[in-house]
């Protein structure tokens, strides 16, 4: 049973973002979806088996950078993927950061980055982050090369 649950605080298009992480993430789904009235709501909804909550309340409130989203990607077109879809319309960031069209922030990293950064040599395992740290989108072949050349 989970018992940890993000709470998503939208200004005025709640619907309009669980209809994009629908779109976006195939398994995701609403689970409820309450009017409060005054143009209030709350929603239930999933993605890859995270239940989110959300509140539709007005613009009190902004998401920032403190709080992401981590998407652990098995391969490139994972991260092709899901860096196309969450970044449309956002803000693309660097390192594999990103803000959605609704200012949530994500990370979009390939299993790839840990393992290689995990390498015991230093050398490989620096090169690697010199190479990531120069990136918006994770490219696995460009982090690959760097550690193959270290």
């Amino acid at each position: 049973m989970q018992t940890l649950t993000p709470f998503l605080w939208f200004d005025n298009n709640l619907e309009e973002a669980m209809e994009f992480y629908l779109a976006v993430f195939k398994d995701a789904k609403v689970t409820s979806i309450s009017d409060l009235g005054n143009s209030m709501k709350m929603a239930t909804f999933e993605i890859l088996g995270q239940k989110f909550m959300a509140l539709q309340a007005g613009p009190i409130y902004k998401f920032t950078e403190a709080i992401s989203f981590f998407i652990s990607c098995d391969d490139q077109s994972e991260v092709d993927y899901y860096w196309e879809r969450l970044g449309d319309g956002g803000d693309i960031q660097m390192c594999g950061w990103l803000k959605d069209k609704f200012g949530l922030s994500w990370q979009i990293i390939p299993t790839a980055l840990g393992r290689l950064m995990g390498d015991e040599n230093p050398a490989k395992s620096h090169a690697v982050m010199q190479a990531m740290l120069q990136m918006k989108k994770i490219e696995v072949g460009d982090l690959q090369a760097a550690y193959d050349k270290a």
